[in-house]
């Protein structure tokens, strides 16, 4: 049985909701594209710093880019 892919961050939608791509990130934060892609994926999870620099180029709460525990 395949192991379900588990949600942490909400990057590839807020992205979205605000009009921006992974590529535009990757240039606001000076990484590799691919790395975004792998964040937006959740294949790979940012670091903390990394989390409120994505929100401080957005614009936006960092808590905005997590998936909420509470339902």
């Amino acid at each position: 049985m395949a192991k379900e892919k588990r949600i942490y961050n909400r990057i590839k939608a807020v992205l979205a909701e605000h009009g921006k791509t992974n590529l535009w990130l990757a240039a606001e934060l000076e990484v590799n594209r691919t790395t975004v892609s792998k964040w937006c994926t959740n294949e790979v999870q940012p670091t903390m710093e990394s989390l409120f620099r994505i929100a401080d180029a957005i614009n936006i709460d960092v808590r905005e880019l997590l998936v909420s525990t509470k339902k």
